[in-house]
């Protein structure tokens, strides 16, 4: 029984000073739970609004491409500059240290291969495994214009219904149909249909001219995609004028792992997403850390 003895009496009830009811810092996500608001706060950083997620679940239909043939050697290194880290659970649970302090967007999706139509995929991870291994949110592509179109949208929506039961976000991830041109008629589509139907945010594409029409027109935050490999100048470069536009960060995967000094490119885009550094000065960031890493 409770010692009631040592109960003492509230005094300082501040009865002058309403209550506080702080605002979601996320666009779009005023209205959701608390765990839902929560896991994006994982994601996304309070101060910036913005994240860093750091993309390495292409094996799940390309295999060892180049900068992942061993994650463990590759990726492990880049973890603490990321702010996220996008992977599948099978790399999740051989490769990634469980004591890792990051969030996970899990890559739900599954099916094809590059051999094969790549529209043509399915829900491979169910919301129990999602909830076992403690994902931030789930991740599959949605593919507009392609042959199974149908088939992503209705993946996509699977995710969003289960996630929102226990409080997991979703990510839909735009993948581009092959008769389609990278464009704004295009994004504007694709990521106006992905937030309608429910996606807590989106991963999508720079492209000019249109970008910024194409955030403005999305009312969940986008994240853009590293896409193929570039020179590191012209990512930071990328990375600068989408997060200037009204990006809230980068989902980068070749551009960091296939750069010649990956550590130091994860942290200069860092600086652009984070601080709003000028892409030279990023770049410069790199290049000391490249010299530093050369010299050991």
């Amino acid at each position: 029984m409770a010692d009631k003895d040592d109960i003492k009496p509230g005094k300082e009830y501040h009865v002058e000073t309403p209550q506080i009811n702080n605002s979601f810092f996320l666009k779009g996500s005023g209205a959701l739970d608390w765990g839902m608001q929560n896991r994006l706060a994982q994601i996304f950083n309070p101060e910036s609004g913005r994240t860093v997620m750091l993309a390495f679940d292409h094996g799940y239909f390309q295999g060892p491409t180049t900068g992942i043939e061993r994650i463990d050697i590759n990726i492990t290194p880049l973890i603490p500059y990321a702010d996220v880290l996008m992977c599948t659970r099978g790399a999740l649970r051989s490769v990634i240290p469980a004591h890792t302090n990051k969030p996970i967007v899990l890559r739900c999706s599954a099916g094809q291969s590059i051999l094969t139509e790549l529209s043509n995929e399915t829900v491979g991870v169910d919301i129990e495994d999602t909830i076992r291994l403690n994902a931030a949110a789930m991740a599959a592509q949605v593919y507009i214009g392609a042959k199974y179109e149908h088939k992503s949208i209705s993946n996509i929506i699977k995710l969003i219904n289960t996630g929102t039961r226990y409080g997991i976000p979703t990510l839909a991830v735009t993948g581009v149909g092959a008769d389609m041109d990278r464009d704004l008629r295009y994004f504007s589509l694709a990521t106006r249909m992905c937030a309608e139907i429910g996606a807590h945010y989106i991963k999508s594409y720079y492209f000019e001219p249109g970008f910024e029409k194409v955030v403005a027109a999305c009312p969940v935050p986008i994240v853009i995609a590293g896409g193929k490999k570039l020179s590191e100048m012209e990512a930071l470069e990328m990375a600068y004028k989408a997060v200037d536009q009204g990006a809230a960060g980068v989902d980068m995967g070749r551009n960091i792992f296939q750069s010649d000094c990956p550590i130091g490119m994860i942290q200069a885009v860092g600086l652009v997403v984070h601080k709003n550094e000028k892409p030279q000065q990023a770049y410069n960031l790199y290049k000391d850390v490249k010299e530093k890493q050369n010299n050991n």
